[in-house]
């Protein structure tokens, strides 16, 4: 029996993100770790995707293909080709995917055990779908595999989507009068501190049967259907939000952040999954600058920007004396393919002097360079966590989803810089620059320095996340038993 047990290929893992850069990134991560580790691993992509990783990671690539029992396998997302998948078309993408995907998931793995995975096992040990998929929990059930939902965001963000119906029964959604500033109740643990400016975007829809808000509280209370739940967070960082969450899941593995992992267990020196290009010029720019005096500014993958929002931004940036590294992702600027025509001479003459604009960014790699002194985001949880392992503070400017929450915990709990969503105000840039990178830069740096300690504790030997992370390939592992 030991002997046949012994010969018997290792699992299969089904990996399944939804189709968005900061949904795919973590969970590439993971994948190359449960590789590492002996797993095998396939990685279920959209066409779009598959073909901008194939385009813009050939890094990433080069490193997967060294792992034998890893595979991409590419599905349609239902939207054509030239379609923008960002902005105000990421709800209309998701509805999309939701409609297409579920039929093409349940044909690829079959109720008679699914397709040949080349690797001796004609079946999937188990599925780790993302947290706003739960149809693959349904198709599980159906084929008799096991799923774990994987959601990419943060504990404290998830655990508001998971509190909706109760914020919705209270009154307190949808939100009454015009006063942003209104306490919530109706999130334990968080009814402290937490505005209705804070919530996830979606939860400023004037319905509370909106369409998009429903589909999000929806999936996520479906996650207590699944085997377990992932978090790509560490307990040091959200351990009051995650015993509430516990409460409802009581199986949650926190295993980040992941791109730490990489570095410790493969020495990793970045694992960048980039859709775009990344453009590395900018590294000898900043090589040129002094310590701590830049401000990195980037709105991530699917933000987009009026014209006069990127003016607001150009001149806080210029005005505030700083140097500048500015991400503008392409065609992220509605309507502005023409911007430069608009800045006057004095903030074009400031920017040549102070700033660097590329199009994307290597952003490991530029957050964990000696130059830079601070960060102005959009909040997205990659971007938080990458800020975070490196001890960079924070300017946030949350866009969709869950950011708004992250940035008040950025703001509020953790201290690691300052919120400031909702206004786009070329005076309150220019402060609140100064006050990220001066008048209270002992401050932030300093919270930032202690975070930074504890998550690399977590992802050191015998560290929470290292533990969590080896817990979760032991249970893996024995889903794998025939």
């Amino acid at each position: 029996m030991d002997d046949q047990e012994t010969e018997l290929p290792p699992p299969r893992v089904l990996i399944f993100p939804y189709p968005a850069q900061g949904h795919v990134n973590p969970m590439l991560k993971l994948a190359e770790l449960l590789c590492h580790a002996g797993l095998h691993v396939t990685f279920l992509v959209t066409h779009f995707t598959h073909c901008r990783l194939l385009c813009n990671s050939t890094a990433l690539i080069s490193r997967l293909t060294r792992y034998s029992g890893f595979r991409f396998e590419a599905i349609p997302d239902g939207l054509p080709e030239d379609d923008l998948r960002s902005g105000d078309r990421v709800m209309e993408q998701f509805r999309s995917f939701r409609v297409t995907a579920k039929p093409l998931l349940r044909e690829l793995l079959g109720s008679d055990g699914g397709k040949d995975w080349g690797s001796g096992r004609k079946r999937a040990s188990c599925i780790i779908a993302d947290g706003i998929l739960s149809f693959a929990i349904d198709v599980g059930e159906e084929v008799g595999i096991p799923v774990i939902i994987f959601r990419t965001t943060s504990a404290c963000a998830f655990w508001a989507f998971f509190c909706g119906p109760k914020l919705i029964e209270a009154g307190e959604i949808p939100f009454q009068g015009n006063n942003m500033d209104v306490t919530i109740k109706c999130v334990p643990g968080m009814d402290g501190f937490l505005r209705q400016r804070d919530l996830p975007s979606f939860y400023r829809a004037r319905d509370a049967a909106n369409q998009d808000l429903q589909i999000l509280l929806s999936e996520t209370l479906q996650t207590t259907r699944a085997r377990a739940l992932i978090l790509n967070t560490f307990e040091d960082l959200e351990g009051s939000v995650l015993a509430q969450i516990r409460s409802h899941c009581p199986q949650v593995y926190t295993v980040g952040p992941l791109h730490a992992h990489l570095k410790v267990r493969l020495a990793s020196p970045s694992s960048s999954n980039s859709f775009w290009e990344e453009d590395t010029s900018c590294m000898a720019w900043l090589d040129a600058q002094s310590p701590k005096s830049v401000v990195y500014v980037s709105f991530g993958s699917i933000t987009m920007m009026a014209k006069d929002q990127l003016m607001e931004f150009l001149h806080g940036l210029v005005c505030s004396e700083k140097q500048f590294l500015l991400v503008i992702r392409p065609d992220s600027v509605v309507m502005g393919k023409d911007w430069v025509s608009h800045l006057s001479t004095e903030i074009l003459e400031g920017t040549r002097e102070r700033g660097c604009i590329i199009g994307w960014a290597p952003q490991e790699e530029v957050l964990g360079h000696k130059s830079i002194g601070g960060f102005i985001t959009h909040s997205g949880w990659n971007s938080i966590l990458e800020s975070i392992v490196v001890g960079v503070p924070m300017i946030c400017w949350p866009y969709f989803g869950d950011q708004q929450v992250n940035s008040r915990f950025v703001g509020e709990v953790w201290k690691l810089g300052l919120d400031m969503k909702d206004t786009c105000d070329r005076g309150i840039i220019e402060t609140m620059i100064r006050d990220l990178m001066d008048v209270r830069r002992e401050e932030f740096q300093h919270s930032s320095d202690q975070m930074a300690k504890l998550t690399k504790k977590a992802v050191a030997e015998g560290g929470s996340s290292y533990c969590n992370l080896d817990c979760l390939i032991k249970d893996i592992r024995s889903m794998g038993v025939d």
